[in-house]
Parts: structure tokens; C-alpha cells; sequence
């Protein structure tokens, strides 16, 4: 696969960090193992024979379903462990996690609990490798390697500081004029900047590029709060600020900022045990 990616049998050796030499000797070993003419060799360069092309796709398939194997098996064994390992996306993990973890070690007080804190991204990459058993997300979209149930709902407000022109619009923006402003967001990679940019798409208007990206949701407040731009956060973020006024909150025509918030877990494996009454808690304590 690397010499089909690299072009050549030299990068893909260098690519895996091992010596060309034992590379083209492990690629004709296995041509003689296999009976078959994997790679076409010109002084330019490898590329695969058809052949070839036909057995890396076999070998594709082959380690996507030995690694659904090690993460299946790796999950499975974290469920009868006294330990466990849950990642959630920023939102979740400040204003919600807390809540649902005190009252699950007043549950469950034998059970040790780490909860790792990410961008939903993250997240979603620490599931997928097997690194947690239990996610929780606000992404809009998932991939097809994980399995996922709804535990609550949120919705994204548009917020900014009293001195804001924005502070004293009389009727609601519309999304284009959103789209436009120089907004702080979040950083690629959030649930936040997804949903997002996902309900201006679907009123056929792209997110602009914006000068100040920040990497929590803490940050994001305090910016706005300041003056310095617009921002798009979660309404469980802004709850306390927009009753003091600290921020205040501008309407939007026509966008849809609703959202979910999911459980996720790789497919392999769906949760038992613990993990099991971990959503079960969350989703009795999460706003629907």
C-alpha cells in the first residue's frame, strides 16, 4: 500500500522506517509466497500491477477488519475493568459532565472514572482508536465507524457585548450578514464551528474566514465579552452572562442552531455495564 501511495519502493521504505534493501527483499518474498507480480519496476519508479492493485485493496479490507478486531476486543475488556475511560467535547465536558459524573460515583462509588477533555474531532479519534470506550459529542455529522444514541438537545445563541452595534439591532440578522461579520469561533474541529457552519450551508451561505480562532469555549466568552467580535456559542455556555447582560444575545432569521448531543462508541462494540448506565444518567440529567 505505501509503494502505491509513495510511487516508489525507496519512500515507501523510508515512510515505514526501514531500509530499502529489506523492503524490495519483503516485497519479493511475498511475490513468490503469493504467486503473483504485485509491483511493475522501472528506473523511475514501482507501481502496481493490476494484480497488485487488486491484492492492496484485499489488504485494505483486511486491516480495517483486523483493527474493528482490536477495538472490539479492547472495549470488551474495558467493561469488566473497575476503570472507566469516557472523552467528551468541550460544551459537554464544562457545563454538563460534571454534573453527570458526581451523581454516577454517588451510583456507582466501586468504579474509578477519567473523563479525557477534546475538541468533539478528538473525541470521535480517541473512540475510534480504542483509547476510550465512551464518547460524548455535539458534531452534526458522524462517521460510519461509530454508533451513537442522542442523550440531550442544545442550540447554538449569537452573542456579543452590550457596546456592540449588534446589542441594539432592532430586527434579526440574517445569515449572510452572520456569515460575513468577523466572528470569534472556535477552532476546526469543534462541534460548535460544525453546527455552525453546517446550518448556514443548508440556507446556501458559507462560514468567512475569521481573524480570531480560539481553542475553548472559555476563551471565546471572555473575547466577546470584551468587544472584540460576535461570537456563536452554546446556550449552556452563556446562560449566566446573558442574565447579568455581560453578553447579549442576537437573534438570527431563518438558521437552524439546534443540535444534538451524542454518546458515541465504536460499532464493534455497543456499551454494557457501567458505560451502559453512564448514558442512561446522562440522558435523564441532559436538556431535551
Amino acid at each position: 500500500m505505501r509503494v502505491a501511495e509513495g510511487g516508489s519502493i525507496g519512500t515507501a521504505a523510508r515512510s515505514v522506517g526501514i531500509a530499502q534493501p529489506n523492503a524490495s527483499r519483503a516485497i519479493a518474498r511475498l511475490e513468490r509466497q503469493l504467486d503473483v507480480v504485485l509491483l511493475e519496476r522501472t528506473p523511475s519508479g514501482s507501481r502496481l500491477t493490476t494484480e497488485g492493485g487488486a491484492v492492496v485493496e484485499w489488504a485494505r479490507e483486511a486491516l480495517a477488519a483486523v483493527d474493528r478486531i482490536v477495538v472490539g476486543a479492547r472495549s470488551l475488556a474495558a467493561q469488566r475493568r473497575p476503570h472507566l475511560s469516557v472523552a467528551a467535547s468541550l460544551t459537554v465536558a464544562e457545563y454538563l459532565a460534571p454534573g453527570w459524573l458526581a451523581d454516577f460515583r454517588q451510583a456507582r462509588p466501586d468504579l474509578r472514572v477519567s473523563l479525557a477533555v477534546a475538541n468533539s474531532d478528538e473525541v470521535l479519534e480517541q473512540v475510534l482508536a480504542g483509547e476510550v470506550l465512551l464518547g460524548f459529542v455535539e458534531c452534526p455529522a458522524l462517521p460510519r465507524s461509530v454508533a451513537s444514541t442522542t442523550v440531550g438537545r442544545d442550540s447554538l445563541v449569537v452573542v456579543v457585548s452590550p457596546a456592540h452595534p449588534w446589542a441594539n439591532h432592532r430586527r434579526p440578522l440574517e445569515p449572510a450578514e452572520l456569515a460575513a461579520a468577523d466572528l470569534v469561533v472556535r477552532e476546526s474541529g469543534s462541534g460548535t464551528r460544525q453546527t455552525l457552519a453546517r446550518a448556514l450551508a443548508q440556507v446556501g451561505v458559507e462560514l468567512g474566514e475569521s481573524h480570531l480562532e480560539l481553542a475553548s469555549t472559555a476563551a471565546v466568552k471572555a473575547a466577546a465579552s470584551a468587544g472584540l467580535a460576535p461570537a456563536v456559542l452554546s446556550n449552556l455556555a452563556v446562560t449566566s452572562e446573558l442574565a447579568t447582560r455581560t453578553l447579549v444575545e442576537v437573534k438570527v432569521s431563518g438558521l437552524n442552531l439546534e443540535r444534538k448531543l451524542r454518546a458515541v462508541w465504536h460499532s464493534s462494540v455497543r456499551p454494557s455495564g457501567a458505560a451502559a448506565e453512564l448514558i442512561r444518567l446522562a440522558t435523564a440529567r441532559s436538556p431535551q
